[in-house]
């Protein structure tokens, strides 16, 4: 079992990456539970969701310890950094957050999202960049299924898709070169 959050600022597409990693669980029969939040502003408010994937039935939907963070900006770094299980992983958009979180029980990964986000051809696929990087560091779930979601998402969008699949490949390399 693994526990996900992923946390940022609305318009950051925390939602639609926490909804592609539990819709790619389900893709592959895995117990899934998603779990988003996030204020009442549109653009610009808090946002943030828990995902979690299992092999057996998951009690509860709650993420109040979770083994990964996904943090999109600054403030959401700082606010759930330490909530993170000791021995867990931190990835964290370096290209608006620093990464000091205080602690050395963790695995931080520094990730300049926007800026490989904006070399894959839209900074607004920083979330697909952070899940590429994540998918490469846990094996969560399978690429193909996050293509496979993409695809669904995107039918008739073929710009959009083929900009957002370059982005999460430009994540998983990111991590694997480092």
């Amino acid at each position: 079992m693994i526990r996900i959050l992923l946390a940022g600022q609305g318009g950051q597409g925390v939602l639609s990456a926490g909804k592609f990693l539990a819709e790619s669980g389900l893709h592959e029969g895995k117990e899934v539970t998603y779990l988003p939040a996030y204020g009442p502003e549109m653009r610009g408010g808090t946002a943030n969701c828990s995902v979690i994937i299992s092999e057996h039935p998951i009690a509860s939907p709650l993420c109040n310890t979770p083994d990964v963070l996904i943090a999109m900006n600054g403030p959401s770094f700082h606010k759930f950094a330490p909530r993170v299980r000791s021995g867990g992983i931190i990835l964290v958009n370096g290209s608006v957050s620093d990464c000091y979180a205080g602690r050395d029980d963790v695995r931080i990964c520094d990730v300049a999202a926007g800026d490989i986000a904006l070399e894959a051809g839209d900074v607004r696929s920083a979330n697909m960049v952070m899940l590429g990087a994540f998918i490469a560091l846990t094996g969560a779930v399978k690429e193909r299924s996050i293509f496979n979601c993409l695809n669904e998402k995107f039918v008739g969008k073929p710009h959009v898709l083929d900009c957002n699949r370059a982005a999460f490949e430009a994540g998983v390399a990111a991590v694997k070169k480092s």
